[in-house]
């Protein structure tokens, strides 16, 4: 696919997932295909529709008042343009890891969000209330590897290199461990590292947010073999403790933060910290590590409680800290 293809494209994606209300074809064509023909924006468009389809972008076909004969529009909606949990072993992991940090280094972010801006604004129809900015949250890549520990253990495991770390279970002291790292999995929202525990002979699962620091090599690269076949995820599924629901009450920016409304049990408009529009969002999760979530908005979400969770975000941000 050439560049400016896949360029076209991620602005055609970005332009109908901005947008609340369906979005003519003129103003696409306006926006996308400047001085093209009749013909070749009617042949462009429908190929880039299509191909978005293939690639599973739900683009919808409609109109926004039924009582008016209106020409049929286009729109992505935010809540079906979403991936289920995705699990990586190790040399998955590192490599999503090294395209989410040029993504972000490259200012492709940044790009991605200035396109959306462009876009939405196009048109003498778009207002505030037309767009949704913060739906391109579906588009950028986050992982939410949060952990300062979660790199190291990434490269120690695609280089096959022992560790010795710190690690404190609640109510205990930290206790150095010993790893033959396998590969680090995502579950029920939390980051686990497995490998080969060398101080008791046995698989082990060690979850990142326990990890003091981060992990000290204890032998060369190459210096062990992972097990042919195995699992890290069915390793994870069977050794890591099952997770408690979390009852949560959150400050959440108004248009952020949409994965976390998509579980809200309540989402009232509340005064805020701020001079911008706020909501009151309740939920209770079983399945995500609602620290790491609050932490992946950035300002737009804050935690009014339990008291825990927003301990929790305070010490990940203070081990983040330089």
């Amino acid at each position: 696919m050439s560049a400016a293809k896949s360029e076209r494209l991620m602005n055609l994606l970005i332009m109908l997932l901005v947008q609340k209300r369906y979005v003519g074809k003129e103003k696409i064509r306006a926006a996308l295909y400047p001085d093209t023909s009749d013909e070749a924006f009617e042949k462009m468009f429908e190929r880039d529709k299509e191909e978005l389809r293939s690639l599973g972008v739900p683009v919808e076909v409609g109109t926004d008042d039924a009582f008016f004969d209106d020409e049929p529009g286009y729109r992505i909606p935010p809540d079906q343009f979403q991936l289920p949990e995705v699990n990586l072993d190790a040399d998955e992991a590192a490599v999503v890891s090294v395209a989410t940090r040029v993504w972000d280094h490259a200012g492709l972010a940044q790009a991605a969000g200035q396109a959306g801006r462009k876009l939405a604004a196009d048109g003498p129809d778009s207002t505030d209330d037309s767009v949704d900015l913060g739906a391109l949250d579906l588009v950028l890549p986050r992982l939410g590897a949060d952990e300062p520990s979660y790199e190291a253990f990434i490269d120690a495991a695609w280089t096959r290199t022992p560790v010795a770390f710190d690690y404190r279970r609640i109510g205990q002291e930290p206790v150095e461990r010993h790893l033959e790292p396998w590969g680090v999995v995502r579950s029920s929202g939390r980051w686990y590292v497995v490998g080969l525990d060398t101080d008791r002979g046995e698989e082990r699962v060690f979850r990142l947010s326990r990890v003091i620091g981060e992990p000290r090599p204890t032998g060369e690269p190459g210096s062990y073999a992972r097990p042919a076949g195995v699992d890290a995820g069915d390793i994870v599924r069977r050794l890591a403790p099952p997770v408690a629901p979390i009852e949560a009450t959150l400050l959440v920016r108004r248009g952020t933060g949409h994965a976390l409304r998509r579980h809200a049990q309540v989402t009232e408009g509340v005064d805020g910290p701020t001079d911008d529009r706020w909501d009151r969002v309740v939920l209770s999760q079983t399945s995500n590590d609602l620290a790491a979530e609050v932490l992946s908005h950035g300002p737009d979400v804050l935690v009014v409680e339990p008291a825990e969770l927003r301990d929790e975000v305070v010490r990940r941000l203070t081990e983040a800290a330089p």
